[in-house]
């Protein structure tokens, strides 16, 4: 696959802030969520910005420590009642920061769902996958047990599982782990939600499976309007999937783009560190070593008002170690593309050139 076939979906957009079409189903302004620990207060996630349309797929990259699940949480309150969040959540001009808790529980599932990324930790091992599929739709749907129950065999269908019928009278422990996450979907669909925010869905997951689960979840997301919010590390399952990419590092936005621009011609550092560190075809390190990226993600408790790459970054330069870089945005005749850095990268990346393979399911 080369960088011209990378987020086809995403390959038309007018700007990094979505596609230019209608409105957003999600618009995040300033999102900030802070900690309080024994050394102070810890800022997990500052000042968040972006927006999701119907039917689109938003990417969240970064390494572990970023904030992106953080951010996920944030979006419907599941965080603790100690984190302190600040700035705006819009989900279709409802503002969510600051809802009550019943609000919010009205809003999980019917408005924002949620796949994690181990579904044998999220589906109860001792009822069925049907009877965990009925329960969703008679609580929030108001459904009688006989429509539910019709309505989860729907369900599987949709989402490719064999013999559905059969299937919602089996349990967790029966069901291959392609199998249990389909599951996941099915659930997460059930209300029809508008936003489906999906944590990791593939990590635990044998690698021939992966490309089918991130199909389906593509299929589904523009067959059905659904926005998908993709919370990943793996720029192999962005180059799958993505229309467009947020990279965050150390709790903010360092870089946000078209998939394609972003493969093409990455400007943060920190990005193309990530881009580099990935296995592809007919690419090898001089000394035979994948590229890494130096250093660790700083402690969230010490961060400095200056770029928090700079210490890991090979272009920084004493401003970057005492001031911070704006998200700033680069427009071309076809998109925008925005980065905080003092001094991007300004050349076609050869390390992004070509993404990761792409891996089949077994028959």
């Amino acid at each position: 696959m080369t960088g011209t076939q990378l987020g086809a979906a995403g390959a038309g957009t007018d700007g990094v802030d979505g596609p230019g079409r209608g409105t957003p189903v999600l618009t995040v302004r300033d999102l900030s969520v802070g900690f309080t620990t024994e050394d102070g207060t810890v800022s997990a996630v500052d000042a968040v910005s972006f927006d999701v349309w119907p039917g689109e797929v938003l990417a969240v990259v970064g390494e572990s420590g970023c904030g992106k699940s953080v951010t996920a949480m944030s979006l419907s309150g599941l965080l603790p009642r100690a984190a302190r969040v600040t700035g705006s959540v819009l989900l279709e001009g409802t503002e969510l920061v600051g809802a009550g808790d019943r609000r919010l529980r009205r809003i999980r599932g019917d408005d924002i769902a949620y796949i994690f990324q181990e579904p044998m930790t999220s589906l109860n091992p001792v009822f069925t996958v049907g009877r965990q599929i009925i329960e969703v739709l008679r609580l929030h749907q108001g459904m009688s047990r006989r429509q539910a129950a019709d309505r989860a065999v729907e369900l599987l269908t949709l989402v490719g599982i064999p013999s559905p019928a059969r299937r919602v009278g089996e349990y967790p422990h029966q069901l291959s782990g392609g199998m249990r996450q389909r599951v996941m979907i099915a659930m997460a669909l059930a209300c029809d939600p508008k936003v489906l925010v999906a944590d990791e869905p593939t990590t635990a997951l044998d690698v021939t499976v992966q490309a089918a689960i991130l199909d389906l979840l593509r299929d589904l997301g523009r067959r059905l309007g659904t926005a998908i919010v993709l919370i990943t590390h793996d720029l192999g399952v962005v180059a799958d999937i993505a229309d467009r990419v947020v990279v965050m590092y150390a709790g903010r936005v360092v870089e946000t783009a078209p998939t394609e621009d972003l493969f093409d011609t990455p400007r943060h550092h920190y990005t193309t560190g990530l881009l580099g560190a990935v296995p592809t075809a007919g690419r090898r390190a001089s000394n035979g070593r994948l590229q890494e990226i130096p250093g660790l993600v700083p402690v969230l408790s010490e961060q400095p008002d200056a770029c928090t790459f700079a210490d890991r970054c090979p272009a920084a330069s004493d401003r970057c170690r005492a001031s911070r870089p704006p998200l700033a945005p680069e427009t071309t005749d076809r998109t925008v593309h925005r980065f905080a850095c003092w001094h991007p990268a300004g050349h076609r990346a050869d390390l992004a050139a070509e993404p990761p393979v792409d891996h089949q399911e077994r028959p």
